[in-house]
């Protein structure tokens, strides 16, 4: 059988695409999963517990933390899409029963972009010749409401698995020294490097996802994750030596 080597071209690139669309959900999943799994970690170096507690608080953050923010993603981009078809439904009932009132809406919107005369006539009569275009332009230009494409579940899956991915970086080491059972020295050390590396990937990647600065972009992850890391750090020491 004769493969269609341009049609498997075609299909690589589609799902690239489609996979390049969730790349957002990757990094926000990944930014808070690393930095709130390394500010757990920095409060149990900071009092001073073993390696297996770290372990457990580690996991059971990022389980817990990571399930949260992609069923939060998953209702939030739900939401918007059930919003969105509401206004939809809503405009659709408009053209079907004032169509006059909203077809003067459509000329106003474009009047206001400097159309005039038979010109605006025309863009008004071929907007209004199909249902479906011309409450599309209505929810675009009047309503400034956008389709999300994305699905919730796909959403939630992406944040999901980012977060527990990347926030297991810095429980690398201490997961190691468990398994392997070799006491490791400076553990802490090695997962503050290991977790400033992730820092600045996250923040590489956002600078892509946002079409923003690099340098700027990686500066600000790195000191976002590094802060709260100090914070968390200070109070688990300060806590340690209160209590004990």
């Amino acid at each position: 059988m004769e493969i269609n080597q341009e049609h498997i071209l075609h299909k690589s690139s589609r799902d690239i695409h489609r996979w390049q669309n969730y790349l957002s959900e990757f990094v926000y999943g990944g930014m808070d999963g690393s930095v709130t799994t390394f500010a757990v970690v920095a409060g149990a170096a900071g009092a001073d517990l073993s390696s297996s507690v770290v372990i457990i608080l580690g996991f059971a953050n990022l389980i817990a933390d990571g399930f949260s923010m992609s069923v939060g993603s998953y209702l939030s981009s739900n939401s918007e899409q059930d919003t969105y078809q509401k206004h939809k439904n809503v405009e659709h009932w408009e053209v079907d029963h004032i169509p006059e009132s909203e077809r003067e809406e459509i000329r106003n919107i474009y009047k206001a972009k400097g159309f005039t005369g038979d010109l605006l006539e025309q863009v008004v009569d071929k907007i209004t010749e199909d249902k479906d275009r011309w409450v599309d332009i209505m929810m675009k230009e009047e309503l400034k409401m956008m389709p999300n494409t994305k699905s919730p579940r796909s959403m939630a899956l992406f944040t999901f698995v980012s977060f527990v991915m990347v926030g297991f970086i810095p429980l690398l080491i201490y997961v190691y020294e468990y398994v392997s059972a070799v006491k490791m020295e400076r553990t802490f050390l090695i997962a503050s490097v290991l977790t400033s590396l992730t820092f600045i990937g996250i923040g590489w990647l956002k600078s892509v996802v946002n079409h923003t600065n690099r340098i700027k972009s990686i500066w600000e992850t790195f000191f976002l994750g590094v802060s709260a890391a100090m914070i968390a750090y200070f109070v688990g020491n300060l806590l340690e030596s209160i209590i004990r």
